[in-house]
Order: structure tokens, then sequence, then C-alpha cells
């Protein structure tokens, strides 16, 4: 491990591990020493004690808690609320409007992660950290997005059981992680999915195929990110929190096998999350 790795060169001490802890906001330099004295930090997966340790913020990975805290600062981690009408590229060749005007704020050249159909509103994330894009977007790896739908039509609750049993379309059967109903009064319902597919308008073809077309689609959770009282139209970067527990779920995805949507294992466009 990088931090008990005898210096080599001018540059080869690295920073102390309270240090860099309170320059992320993890604590003060004193707490910091307290959560390493009681071995709840670790350093590439082995807890560290000592207090003279040294590290690498560039190449070490830290934890506190089993928390990923972010060390690389040329990171940018930014929750927007994507209107309606916009579509999900940073530059669309078509003209329409796209996700450049949300972006502006921040110097870093930001991407999407994934993609919302111009119709859909809600969660979409934006970063320029390529890694964690790959984790969060690509369907094999099961992260799951939670969307609420308000659809044509009383639905029952044999139409949610069929959403969870799994519904065949053109391309395969595919079913709810989990599906349940919120409302049903006069000509409408709301119902709320959660699903970790990545196929092309996958919400709007389950609902039409149970018989209730989507009216309204907002996708409000993407992995540990839920959306809260984030206006439509707006972005904010991620607090420490939501960073940390992004940043757990790209190590741990990202350095095993990815899981497999048994319905429709591994063809799903990683582009497409509705």
């Amino acid at each position: 491990m990088s931090s008990t790795t005898e210096p080599t060169g001018a540059d080869a001490d690295g920073i102390r591990l309270q240090k860099v802890l309170a320059n992320a906001g993890v604590a003060s330099r004193r707490v910091s020493e307290d959560l390493i004295a009681a071995g709840r930090v670790r350093v590439n997966g082995e807890v560290v004690t000592e207090l003279g340790n040294r590290i690498h913020p560039e190449t070490d990975l830290v934890d506190v808690d089993g928390v990923a805290v972010q060390l690389d600062t040329t990171k940018r981690y930014v929750m927007l609320n994507k209107p309606t009408g916009v579509v999900s590229s940073m530059r669309d060749e078509r003209g329409r409007p796209d996700l450049r005007q949300f972006a502006e704020e921040w110097d870093e050249r930001l991407f999407n992660v994934g993609r919302l159909d111009a119709d859909t509103s809600g969660l979409l994330i934006l970063t320029n950290d390529g890694d964690l894009a790959h984790v969060l977007a690509h369907p094999s790896f099961g992260v799951t997005k939670l969307y609420v739908a308000k659809v044509e039509g009383q639905v029952t609750a044999q139409s949610i059981a069929r959403l969870t049993r799994g519904v065949d379309l053109e391309d395969g059967v595919i079913a709810a992680d989990k599906a349940r109903l919120l409302d049903a009064s006069g000509d409408s319902s709301i119902v709320e999915l959660t699903l970790h597919s990545g196929r092309n308008r996958i919400v709007r073809r389950m609902m039409a195929e149970v018989g209730h077309p989507v009216i309204d689609l907002v996708r409000r959770r993407f992995g540990p990110l839920t959306l809260g009282p984030l206006p439509v139209g707006r972005a904010r970067e991620l607090t420490t929190i939501e960073r940390g527990a992004l940043l757990t779920l790209s190590r741990r995805d990202g350095g095993g096998e990815p899981a497999t949507d048994d319905a429709h294992p591994r063809t799903d466009d990683p582009s497409v999350d509705e």
C-alpha cells in the first residue's frame, strides 16, 4: 500500500492522512486524528491507525466508515432536475434545447450520465468522471432508478403485479424491481416504478403494455441520489455525503463483475436510461 512505502524523492513522502481528510471536508484535523486512531479510516482497503501515515491523494483510495472520500478535486459531480423538452445531449446536432445551458456554471467539461427522454423530467447526473459514469449508466451493474409516472386509466393491483412479474416487450421480457400504486382517482393514476434496466423508453413501453399509457414521467432517484426539493431546470453540486455515496458505489461495483439483468442480459444500450 502506498501509504506505507518508504519515500524515494522530494515528492514521495505524500501528505499526512489527517490533513488529507481535513482538506476533503470530512472533519477537522483533530477529529480526523480521532477517526484514524479509532480504526475507522482505510487506505486502499486497509485500516490505518497510526497518525504518522502519509498518502498520495492522486492514487490512494480512502474511506471512512466504509464511505469513500473524494480526494481528486478535479472531478465534478452535479445533479440536474432536467425539464421536459430538453434532449439529453451536451450539443444537439438538430438545434434542439440541450444540456449546455445547465453546465455553464462549471469550468470543467461535463457530460451527462445516461439519458432521459426529451418528454421525461427529473434527476440527471452531470460529471467529468468517466469511471463513475460507466458504473452508473450501464444496466449490467444493476444501479436502480426510481420513476413516478402519471398514467391513463385506473391502475389495478393486477396491473402492478404484472409489472413486477414481467411484461413481454418486442425486445424481451422485462420486470420492474419494485412497483406500487400511489394514487388512482378520476381518469388517471400515479405509479412508482423502480428499475435497473437501461432499455430505451422502458417505463413508457411497460405501462403501455399493461394498458396505461404514460401522461407524465419524472425520475426521482438514481442510485443513492434523490431529487428532493431541487426545482425543475436547476442544477447543483452534490454534497460531500452524496459524493461519498456515489464513489462508494463506483468502487464497489467497478471492482467486480457487473450484475446481470436476467430478463435481458447485457444487451441494453448504456447511453439510454428511459
